[in-house]
């Protein structure tokens, strides 16, 4: 699954609240362990994210539990049955797609008319 605009823009603001100590993320084992964001961050959601609790809820989940869990998990699989060795050619491919998406989206903010 790709991350869409929204994610990325979240994320990024996400970040930021990491780095300032305003928020964490845990692990929470309730039979079945998952990610959830730790600290008082509900005066935050609205300025930063512009979202509510719940969609700022939905969304981590979305991202850290879905998404980036199931990245692994696939990994996982992929490499109990065909070993490491393939790693490195995956990395690589990986890198040179985010180093042409950096590109592109430099080009296109370049590209892009001034107000």
């Amino acid at each position: 699954m790709k991350l869409t605009l929204k994610d990325k823009e979240f994320l990024e603001r996400l970040r930021m609240l990491l780095d300032e100590k305003e928020l964490d993320i845990a692990l929470k084992d309730e039979g079945v362990k998952y990610m959830v964001l730790k600290r008082n961050y509900g005066d935050k959601i609205e300025s930063q994210f512009g979202m509510t609790r719940q969609g700022m809820r939905w969304r981590f989940n979305r991202l850290f539990n879905e998404i980036y869990t199931e990245a692994y998990a696939t990994i996982l699989w992929v490499e109990s049955n065909f070993g490491t060795d393939l790693r490195d050619h995956a990395m690589a491919i990986a890198r040179q797609r985010a180093s042409l998406y950096r590109k592109a989206r430099k080009m296109g903010e370049m590209n892009r008319p001034r107000r």
